[in-house]
């Protein structure tokens, strides 16, 4: 079997049983990269010589029961990583070459000995939906390289659907793990805002980024969940809570089980092709035993309006720090020290994040506050009760993830419809702080993968995952894995 075809509970039995070294998988991996990166350009950073450096040790060493001994890890370059240049896919940020710590899910990786092979492009500071954004290259969709692979995490979501990587880690601020999942065959879950630290992820947007897995399929992404879950001193935002075994759930069936649809998530916008792979979804759901009833989530159309204001207003407080005067990058065109601060922003940042600056700034003035900003933060409370009063009656949330496969790279000129569907069906999720996961439910005629989107209450990811298992063992879809040219089988 190539690297590619590996899960990490597969590869992790090869390296127990030494049929595979910590160094045999490092070469499989960078084989792998060599073959299809050119093709889908996922990677910002390769970090070879250090992986290569760690896998020695590693052999030398032996494992100690290590959860992710020698298994190798794609991160989202807007992550630090002590010692590797992290750049959040903007100029800005082109030569931070040597962060001086590990963020905290870094860290805990590291803890359980998994191997980071590289830093993963995304869309600049984690703003956008396409990974179009990023100044560094455009990622393209490994099941059809004129695509996108959706954003912010397209990096993550391609390099894990490629088999460049066995898993990788993005962030969720409105959609940006599970929309790029969907578009790319994988599976991805964004936990609920509290559980995973934020320690060391550059913050875009503060009240909502969460850091999330992105795996091949629902046990893989369960366990990475537990090890990077967790109450974090560093990061005051993280809950209390216990962190239960997210794989141990996997062996239960659904019967039982209350599943709600909002009628809301079948608005106009949605494709032919999702709807039915989604009811098709549902049908298996009943005949595994599930319970199934439609709901409403009547303030959901608002969520995109109220993140607007939200990420805006935090994103340009957030970003306000990159000056020129510390780190990144710095102007030459400069006559003081004003001038160095306007002409290093006006070139380090990109369209879109100098567009979303100006709106929060706007957001945030003497007279706008009240008008945009705390307005919006109102409906945030509706949108978070409307899901308050759906879970006081059903275990999980099913609908779809996006509202049609991915589409080409440079596209304009998209159905409005399908672009205020596409956010109304990921970022009340983010609003409300509910945790969600992205699973493949099948495809269209065209080989495109399509996703199927579960939300729970909570801190209540053990019922999504449980949920999410149930689904993906009784069918097929996420078991393909798309064909690149030159690329080993």
């Amino acid at each position: 079997m190539s690297f590619s075809g590996y899960t990490i509970k597969e590869l992790e039995e090869k390296l127990h049983k030494k049929e595979l070294s910590a160094t045999d998988v490092v070469d499989m991996a960078y084989k792998r990269i060599d073959e299809v990166e050119d093709q889908v350009q996922a990677f910002i950073t390769l970090d070879e010589e250090n992986a290569r450096q760690k896998a020695k040790e590693l052999d030398e060493a032996g494992s100690n029961g290590e959860k992710l001994f020698a298994i190798p890890v794609g991160i989202k370059d807007n992550i630090v990583s002590k010692g590797v240049r992290t750049t959040c896919g903007s100029k800005i940020l082109e030569n931070f070459n040597d962060p001086l710590y590990d963020a905290t899910v870094v860290e805990r990786l590291n803890n359980e000995k998994s191997i980071m092979l590289g830093k993963l492009n995304l869309d600049e500071f984690a703003m956008g939906s396409t990974t179009e954004t990023s100044y560094y290259q455009k990622t393209r969709n490994p099941w059809n390289t004129e695509c996108i692979p959706g954003g912010s995490s397209g990096g993550s979501a391609a390099a894990v659907a490629a088999g460049e990587v066995l898993f990788a880690l993005g962030t969720d601020t409105g959609g940006s793990v599970r929309q790029p999942a969907s578009y790319c065959g994988v599976v991805g879950m964004k936990p609920t805002y509290g559980l995973v630290s934020r320690h060391g992820a550059v913050q875009m947007s503060a009240s909502l980024d969460v850091v999330g897995p992105i795996t091949k399929n629902v046990e893989d992404n369960a366990r990475i969940l537990e090890i990077i879950a967790g109450h974090d001193k560093m990061d005051h935002t993280t809950a209390s809570h216990s962190i239960p075994s997210y794989t141990d759930v996997l062996k239960g069936d659904i019967k039982g089980m209350k599943i709600a649809v909002p009628e809301e998530f079948f608005m106009e916008g949605i494709s032919s092709d999702v709807k039915e792979t989604v009811m098709n979804a549902l049908q298996m759901y009943e005949l595994l035993g599930a319970k199934i009833d439609k709901v409403s989530l009547p303030h959901a159309k608002y969520a995109a309006a109220v993140y607007s204001m939200i990420m805006a207003a935090e994103a340009s407080t957030s970003l306000a720090r990159y000056d020129g005067v510390r780190y990144g990058y710095r102007s030459d065109n400069i006559e003081n020290m004003i001038d160095m601060m306007k002409h290093t922003r006006g070139e380090g940042f990109g369209e879109e994040a100098k567009r979303r600056i100006l709106l929060g700034s706007h957001i945030l003035s003497a007279g706008s506050f009240e008008a945009y900003f705390e307005k919006a933060q109102k409906v945030r409370t509706l949108i978070r009760q409307d899901f308050d009063k759906v879970f006081a009656d059903y275990d999980v949330i099913v609908g779809p993830t996006t509202p049609a496969a991915a589409f080409k790279l440079g596209e304009k000129n998209r159905n409005i419809k399908e672009i205020e569907a596409g956010d109304l069906l990921t970022v009340p999720v983010n609003i409300a702080g509910v945790p969600g996961i992205s699973l493949p439910c099948g495809f269209t005629e065209e080989g495109m993968p399509l996703g199927l989107q579960i939300i729970g209450k909570h801190f209540d990811e053990s019922t999504i995952y449980r949920a999410a298992y149930a689904y993906e063992q009784a069918t097929n879809h996420h078991k393909k894995r798309p064909v690149l040219e030159g690329a080993s089988k």
